[in-house]
């Protein structure tokens, strides 16, 4: 029974995420946050898995090493973009 409320908790944790991504924000920040929000919610859902079934945890280290690859390579963009354009808002450069 508590897994079943800690699955329904990060299936909500991974749909509001994937709302605060989808929705239009000015700040890259933002963006970044709810990907990494979104990380951590399939991060919790690989992890009630993996011990639903009794399944080794070598796979969730695979895991965060990526995730944390990721959310580096998102701040380095936004650093990057900062440098060039001052600010990261969205309306301030133009993607083409």
């Amino acid at each position: 029974m508590m897994m079943m409320n800690m699955m329904i908790v990060s299936f909500v944790m991974f749909i509001l995420g994937n709302m605060i991504f989808v929705s239009k924000h000015k700040h890259l920040l933002v963006v970044l946050l709810s990907l990494e929000f979104i990380v951590l919610s399939i991060f919790f859902l690989m992890l009630i898995y993996f011990i639903m079934v009794d399944y080794d945890m070598y796979m969730l280290m695979v895991f965060l090493v990526f995730s944390v690859c990721e959310g580096a390579l998102g701040l380095s963009i936004l650093i990057s973009m900062i440098r060039t354009h001052g600010n990261d808002y969205f309306q301030s450069f133009n993607l083409l």
